[in-house]
């Protein structure tokens, strides 16, 4: 690779302190080439992310066959629709074609595929499982209470990586919103004239509320660090310490996103037990967020007191 290719590449990637391994020995290279091409035939983000909605979903409906060579057909097809999910993101970086609606319509994408792999499996599980065959209604229970999880799951970890890149890079690498904030823009729209975009606000406002719902240390964080620094320049020392401290848990983020549960997925479809994966959810990955939480809210409480106690 050149030297000015590898640097196109580099600049395609959020940051490396947020980047999982799976990810960059794959996935990004993968996104990459597809972000080039679709760079040079005018092809924009969304596009990208829209055809990776009815890739995902391709996938989940192969995973309802009980047949292993249609579920791999089914995997094949997940792995292309997240190596799009990743192109949407590095191409909107390369050719700085940023949007609110990109970022909602990037977030939303996986809940497509995630549905109808859920759907999928509740549909496989009523006709091949003796239990779930006599008990409808479990699976689907099971199903609702996992997708829940899920979306608080991936909503949580996308929002501690988006708060690190804001010590890392400052407001310009982030895409760190407040509900605040995005209420005043939200009263600004009209529903007549901006029908559509004022209800994808509407939509993007309440994810963004039950994140910071989640986080309550985090805001007080965020109002301590507005009071100290209004005009939004942090001391590059308070930057490397929060860092410092953040880091560690990126790797528990990058679990609570798609790889893993990729492979827990496949795991399950391969031991031809699907309801495997709906187990990994409420167990392993509950856990997970409930220690990676507890974590942050302890690092945040830890800054609030610095900055009170005027140490930066």
């Amino acid at each position: 690779m050149s030297e000015n290719r590898k640097a196109s590449y580099l600049q395609s990637l959020k940051s490396l302190d947020t980047e999982e391994g799976i990810d960059l020995v794959f996935y990004r290279p993968i996104g990459y080439a597809w972000a080039c091409l679709a760079k040079r035939l005018g092809v924009t983000p969304n596009a990208i992310t829209i055809a990776s909605i009815f890739i995902g979903i391709g996938a989940g409906v192969a995973f309802y066959f009980p047949q292993m060579w249609i579920n791999v057909i089914g995997m094949l097809l997940l792995i292309w629709a997240n190596s799009f999910d990743s192109a949407d993101g590095q191409l909107a970086r390369m050719t700085k074609q940023y949007s609110r609606l990109g970022r909602i319509l990037d977030g939303v994408s996986g809940d497509f595929w995630f549905a109808a792999i859920y759907i999928a499996i509740c549909l496989r599980e009523n006709i091949t499982s003796d239990f779930f065959s006599a008990h409808h209604w479990v699976i689907w229970v099971i199903a609702v209470v996992a997708g829940i999880c899920h979306a608080k799951q991936a909503a949580m970890a996308d929002y501690y990586r988006q708060f690190h890149l804001y010590f890392l890079k400052g407001e310009e690498g982030s895409e760190l919103d407040s509900a605040s904030k995005l209420r005043q823009k939200l009263a600004a729209l009209s529903w007549s004239r901006n029908f559509w975009q004022k209800l994808t606000l509407s939509t993007y406002i309440n994810y963004t509320v039950q994140q910071e719902a989640t986080a309550p240390t985090m805001q007080r964080l965020r109002a301590a660090i507005a009071k100290r620094f209004p005009d939004g320049h942090l001391p590059q020392d308070f930057r490397d310490d929060f860092r410092k401290a953040s880091l560690p848990l990126m790797k528990y983020t990058n679990i609570l996103s798609f790889n893993w549960r990729c492979i827990a997925l496949f795991i399950s479809l391969f031991l031809k037990m699907p309801w495997l994966y709906f187990a990994f959810e409420l167990i392993v990955l509950n856990s997970l967020l409930v220690y990676m939480v507890v974590r942050h809210e302890k690092i945040c409480r830890r800054f609030v007191r610095l900055l009170d106690e005027g140490k930066y």
